[in-house]
């Protein structure tokens, strides 16, 4: 049986999607997180790494309402994101990583350091744009490094993502 404290915390991830705070998930947030990102990084929406951003966000969007939005209203309300990812996510955390993927590759990217991953401070750069507090952002991107190299790497990002979503820390 899943813990009702299990569903709090993925409840509260949930706000971390609804960029605009209006109690659903739906295409635009991912849109908005998009444009947000672009702009924090100073990069053009027409750009390769812009096209990039915007269908790794689309894809993301897709995957996630694959999973939650059982309605089919392409809106998935705190309800529905809480039984998706308890439902259908937690037995599987790497499903939800590969819906992630695309857009956190195109994040790493638009803030690439030359060898595919994103420093530390451009990290929390990314965290604080998509709504985690400074604090909090810190302490990620610290814990993410873990070679201590300054960099982040998608073989990192990705399975902490997941986890962060699916796994009950």
């Amino acid at each position: 049986m899943v813990s009702s404290e299990y569903e709090r915390r993925i409840a509260a991830r949930f706000a971390g999607f609804d960029q605009d705070g209006n109690g659903w998930i739906d295409r635009e947030d991912f849109s908005s997180a998009a444009k947000a990102l672009l702009a924090e990084f100073g990069a053009a929406a027409r750009s390769d790494k812009g096209q990039a951003l915007y269908a790794g966000a689309e894809a993301f969007w897709q995957g996630m309402a694959g999973i939650a939005d059982r309605d089919g209203d392409q809106r998935i309300t705190r309800d529905e994101f809480v039984g998706g990812a308890v439902k259908r996510l937690r037995d599987n955390p790497e499903r939800f990583a590969e819906i992630a993927r695309p857009f956190l590759h195109a994040v790493l990217a638009l803030a690439d350091t030359g060898r595919a991953t994103a420093t530390v401070a451009d990290t929390i750069r990314v965290l604080t744009v998509l709504g985690v507090s400074p604090q909090a952002a810190a302490a990620v991107a610290g814990a993410l490094d873990t070679d201590g190299d300054g960099e982040v790497g998608e073989a990192e990002i990705v399975p902490a993502f997941a986890r962060y979503f699916t796994v009950p820390e």
